[in-house]
């Protein structure tokens, strides 16, 4: 049975998600461009392999959160689409629906 407090819980955890998500992909950005500098200066072999292990590490993080984004988008609609059933209203279905818009505009904007 969905409660209002669970809606708010997914409802958090979309958008904690979400900024996982925009976190890592800076970080790749910032780590892609602190190998091309190592490379550009010539670093030390060693440590531009390092610094590219780093970023490898980074860039796998992505495709992970995303995955855990959709599903917590599809546990969010889920309690949604139960508590509408319900005519439940308030702030609480309201942030909900706008949550879901924004996430949902995210994956298309990643997918063109």
């Amino acid at each position: 049975m969905a409660t209002v407090r669970n809606l708010k819980i997914k409802t958090s955890t979309c958008k904690r998600v979400v900024k996982e998500l925009h976190s890592y992909e800076k970080e790749v950005e910032r780590e892609a461009a602190k190998t091309a500098d190592m490379k550009e200066k010539g670093a030390d072999p060693y440590d531009l392999k390092q610094q590219e292990n780093v970023l490898a590490e980074s860039r796998m993080m992505i495709p992970d959160c995303r995955k855990r984004l959709e599903s917590a988008l599809a546990e969010l609609k889920a309690t949604l689409t139960e508590l509408e059933e319900e005519n439940q209203e308030g702030q609480e279905i309201e942030d909900a629906r706008s949550t879901i818009a924004d996430v949902e505009k995210l994956f298309q904007t990643t997918e063109a």
